[in-house]
This record gives structure tokens, sequence and C-alpha cells, in this order.
């Protein structure tokens, strides 16, 4: 029988000695760590409700099994705690990360993201890490004594400076890395929209599993499906192989970021992050199949056809209803009307449009187009 017990925590793992403190001083909860109390206020937040009518890759609820915004977040939460504790450092923190990850992540997924970066670029730019900080520390405003959640420090450097091959934040002139605890986020993230994507795209008829045989990092999941149920209809072998990318990707990354840890030795979470390499990664074999993966996906999902016309569709829409609450700022909400003063109004608006749901931010775009 297994032994449920958690192991103890490694010396480079995050302690609450650790977490940086709050901006806002608060008192302990009884019995809830304050990381703890990170993750529940990410959960219980209107931006984390928010992320189930946002684009992953395929638009939310066109058909109900597609991934959203909000499943995807769900399932990095899952890779990352499972790495975290499989690696004896902070579960808290880790899950705290994922969860919060994409909570700046406007409507439309990365269309929208590039459409408000462009229309932001003389007024600072738009970047979903950047924009999760905000609406952590500031566009979230559920206590009467400040605004934000209040979350740990730490816990919003990792946000800050999240990253994976599609998520670059700007650098702030500091060398080190993240905690152990931020980067098995960023590799969570990898391994949870890979393996999704790939299992979307061929539910959604995209891609093929012919396709895919070219490339090793598929062909050892589909391999492995066919040894383990080789009676099995092809769906589920299918279904098997998606799950297979996942458990490939996570092995990997738990083993090399394993042999990382020993080869440092470190005794206090400082000595990764002031480490000469990242800890958490990929082997160069695993990443390398990775990267040629990856490739496909862009070629063959991310620039489909279909995926390049929603991309049109969201810039247009997007652009149409920023310039409309340009023209006609009285169209905002008042409660984002009040901060122009403060923030300036392009700013207000992109906070504004990128906290919109796909289906609100069309809506808002429709009902502005009879107005102005």
């Amino acid at each position: 029988m297994n032994d449920e017990r958690p192991a103890s925590p490694a010396p480079y793992a995050l302690r609450v000695s650790d977490s940086g403190g709050r901006l806002h001083a608060e008192s302990e909860h009884a019995y809830r760590s304050c990381y703890q109390r990170d993750r529940d206020r990410i959960i219980h937040c209107s931006a984390f409700r928010r992320l189930d009518y946002k684009t992953q890759v395929f638009v939310p609820h066109e058909q109900d099994h597609y991934r959203t915004r909000m499943t995807h977040t769900l399932e990095v939460a899952q890779v990352a705690r499972t790495l975290a504790r499989a690696l004896r450092v902070n579960e808290d923190v880790a899950e705290a990360v994922a969860l919060a990850h994409d909570l700046g992540h406007s409507p439309f997924g990365h269309a929208g993201e590039e459409a408000l970066n462009e229309l932001m670029a003389d007024a600072g730019g738009f970047e979903h890490n950047r924009q999760s900080l905000r609406v952590v520390d500031y566009l979230e405003h559920p206590y009467p004594d400040f605004r934000g959640l209040n979350l740990t420090n730490v816990v919003r450097q990792c946000l800050a400076k999240h990253e994976t091959r599609y998520d670059k934040p700007q650098k702030n002139g500091q060398g080190s890395f993240l905690p152990l605890e931020g980067q098995i986020v960023d590799l969570s993230d990898e391994i949870a929209y890979t393996s999704a994507d790939l299992s979307d795209a061929l539910s959604a008829g995209w891609i093929t599993v012919e396709q895919l045989c070219d490339l090793e990092l598929w062909r050892r999941a589909w391999d492995n499906a066919e040894d383990v149920m080789p009676e099995a209809r092809p769906i589920h072998k299918r279904i098997s192989a998606c799950r297979g990318v996942m458990g490939i990707l996570t092995d990997d990354a738990l083993v090399e970021t394993a042999r990382r840890i020993e080869q440092l030795a470190p005794t206090r979470p400082a000595d990764v992050q002031k480490a000469s390499q990242r800890c958490a990664a990929f082997s160069s074999e695993t990443a390398d199949m990775l990267e040629k993966m990856q490739g496909f996906l862009m070629e063959s999902v991310y620039l489909h056809a279909e995926s390049r016309q929603r991309h049109t569709d969201a810039l247009l829409v997007i652009t149409g209803l920023f310039r409309a609450y340009e023209a006609e700022p009285s169209l905002l909400p008042k409660r984002y009307a009040g901060r122009i003063a403060d923030n300036g109004l392009h700013r207000v608006i992109c906070d504004y449009i990128a906290g919109m749901t796909d289906r609100f931010c069309r809506q808002e775009y429709q009902k502005t187009r009879r107005v102005v």
C-alpha cells in the first residue's frame, strides 16, 4: 500500500518565511498558510471566473469539449502540483501561480493580445503576464481597505516573470531565475497546452493522426498506446496518445529537473534563483522533440486557415471596440471612466477590453456600432 503522507520539504522549497510579505499587512489565518490564502483569493476573484468564456485555441463553447482558458488553467495547475509534490517543493505556491498565470489574458487568445498591444503601442503596450499582475494588484477590488488581492510578493514575482516559448515577459534588469515553484509552472504550461492543443485539433479535424507520424514525440506516445491497448478503437488510441504526450513531457521534466537539482545541490531557494541555468527544464532530447511538435502545431493549427480567419475577426472586433471607447469615453462603465484621470484613457480602455470574455466583447462591439 502506498504511503499517502507527504514527503518532507526539500531545503530549496519555499517556506512561509520566503513569501516576501504582502504590500498591505494582514494578520495570519488560523489554519491556512499565506500561499493557500493566495490560491483561494485567486479562485474566488471575478477574473478567474471569466476565464471560462475566453478562448484557448478553439472558440469556447463552440463545441462543449474544447478547452477554454479556464480548463487550460486547471490543467496547468494539475501538472504543476504533480511536479511540485514529486520534487518536494511548495505545492501551494505552484498551484497559486498556475491558477493566476492567465488572469490577464485578453479575449480571443493571442489574437486579442496582439491587437491590444498594437493599439497600446504609444501607451506602454500590452502583455498578458504584466496584465495578470495588474489584475491581482489593482483591477480586482474585493476588499474595502486596499485595491487588488494583496498576494504574497513571491507569487507576484512568479506571475510577472512567467515565461514559455510564447510568453516572454519584459526584463526588469534582474538576472536571477524564479524560485523552483515558478519555474515548474512555466514547464507545466508548455506541457498542458501542447497535449491539449493536439487533442482539440484532432477532435476538430484540423489535423490527422497520419500527419503526426513523423514527429518523434507523437510516435512514442502512439506506440505506447498501441502496446497498452492493441485492440482498442482508433479514437481511444488517439485519446491515450494525447495523454501520453503529457506523460512523456512530465516524466522528462521531473527526471531532468531532479538531475539539475542534484548537480547544483541547493540548500535554500536563493541557490536555485542564482544558479547559472534554469533548474526546471526538459532534457535536450525531449526539448528537441517538443520544438518539432510546436513547429508542427504552429504551421498546422495556430496558422490554420480557419484560425487565421478568427484572428482577423478578433482584430476587427477589438480594434473597433477600442476606437469606439476612444471616441466616446462615456460608453465606458462608470467604475472604469472614473479611473481615466489617474490611469489615462487608453490604459483604462485596455483594462476593460482585456477583462472581457469573447462573448461579451462581441456583444459590446455590436452595441457600440449602433451608438457611435
